[in-house]
């Protein structure tokens, strides 16, 4: 090879050189990958609760109606009381038969059989007005609210002309549905009685999940009632109700608490009251096998078919009294100290079960304390007075007063009865 073909070479490998180094100064500078974000999972919706619909506590405010709803449905509305935790039963029965017999339903006492309520009472401004009513009642189950309102409905249906002991009355109502099972019915209810005089109610039912609302107030002359308007308030407001209990339920399920057994030998003052019995007894076992639960223990036999049993201890400083489901042998409730039932024996409340550490001879607020946002309770035809709280799988835990709690807030507890209330037999009107 000649020199200078060498020269050309080794000036072209130069330029090549310089030429590569050049471009490698003008390339721009290469970026840093970015880091990529963490990606964040965002959680399933949960799926709507879909379980019972079935009210408690304080739940039961969301079926109120304000003072001015009150004032705008009814006419002669006076000054209306804001609701309180309470209610008042009469519950002595009686009157005249009505024909159809279904129509007996408009004008019972409906909170009998309830386990909770929510009061609101108004007065009115006609002369010599009785007062006007707004309850809101939780009953044990669904079931139990839907055969009570069912009867309601049949009435609505049949007693829009009736006969009351024989003289003609009426109930001229109006009824609407809503989703999910919803009912309301509102109407004039006027009663005459074979020997002349009466009185004339307009009255209103609205019924979801375990919940009727019954309000009701006294009229003169003729009804000035739109019972159209009251059934689809009534309706709405169910409606909301359901709405905002599906809601607060899919967010917070319900948890299911399992309570172990109790040891039968323990000192029955260890022993518990909770939603499952008193101690080693369980609510919904055959009365035989619940006697046979407590070893050693006196039983005190009824003194007629269905009357409770007592339980006395072996040293007869404490009794159980165990009561069955109407026309059966299954317990469904059971009670120490203080029951209204003959031969009620007195025990130290230090011997007797306790329930969340409540005990008879405490005063009422333990009881309030440990089991909140319950139901003050008088019945006023034996004159007694509870202190109502309910799971809200339909069990009772009742505290019996020495008095009138909404009047003393001193009132002592004289007894404690734990009660299954899905068992009870539902009040039929036809």
């Amino acid at each position: 090879m000649s020199r200078s073909k060498t020269f050309v070479r080794g000036l072209i490998g130069v330029v090549a050189a310089g030429a590569l180094v050049a471009l490698s100064g003008c390339a721009p500078t290469p970026q840093s990958t970015p880091t990529p974000e963490p990606t964040v999972s965002e959680s399933p919706a949960p799926d709507p609760y879909a379980g019972p619909i079935a009210f408690v506590g304080d739940e039961l405010d969301w079926f109120l109606l304000s003072a001015e709803e009150i004032s705008g449905l009814l006419p002669d509305v006076g000054d209306v009381s804001p609701a309180v935790p309470s209610l008042i039963q009469v519950s002595d029965g009686g009157g005249y038969e009505p024909d159809p017999a279904i129509c007996n339903a408009v004008y019972a006492e409906a909170s009998l059989g309830s386990i909770g309520a929510r009061s609101v009472t108004w007065t009115s401004t006609i002369p010599e007005g009785r007062e006007g009513w707004l309850h809101v009642l939780q009953f044990a189950d669904e079931a139990a609210a839907t055969a009570r309102m069912d009867q309601y409905a049949e009435a609505a249906e049949q007693c829009g002309s009736f006969e009351y002991g024989g003289a003609p009355s009426s109930f001229a109502s109006s009824t609407v549905e809503g989703d999910g099972g919803v009912r309301a019915i509102a109407g004039s209810l006027v009663l005459t009685y074979p020997e002349g005089g009466g009185y004339s109610l307009y009255k209103s039912y609205s019924s979801v999940g375990n919940v009727i609302v019954e309000m009701w107030q006294p009229f003169t002359g003729e009804p000035a009632f739109d019972t159209e308007a009251a059934a689809a308030l009534l309706r709405d407001r169910a409606s909301e109700a359901r709405a905002k209990l599906i809601d607060e339920l899919t967010e917070n399920p319900p948890v299911s608490v399992d309570v172990p057994a109790a040891d039968p030998a323990a000192p029955w003052s260890e022993w518990e009251i909770t939603t499952a019995g008193v101690g080693p007894v369980r609510l919904g076992a055959e009365l035989d096998e619940a006697i046979a639960a407590v070893p050693g223990a006196r039983v005190a036999e009824p003194e007629w078919p269905g009357a409770p049993t007592r339980l006395i201890s072996a040293d007869g400083s404490a009794s159980l009294v165990l009561w069955t489901q109407d026309e059966s042998t299954v317990v469904a409730g059971v009670s120490v100290g203080i029951a209204n039932v003959a031969g009620d024996l007195t025990h130290d409340g230090a011997s007797l079960p306790s329930a969340d550490g409540v005990r008879v001879g405490d005063p009422l607020s333990a009881a309030v304390s440990a089991f909140p946002q319950g139901t003050a309770l008088r019945i006023v035809s034996s004159g007694e007075y509870f202190y109502e709280w309910s799971s809200r799988e339909g069990v009772v835990m009742r505290f019996r007063l020495d008095r009138d709690s909404t009047l003393d807030a001193a009132a002592v507890i004289t007894g404690v009865m734990v009660e299954d209330a899905t068992l009870r037999k539902g009040l039929i009107f036809g």
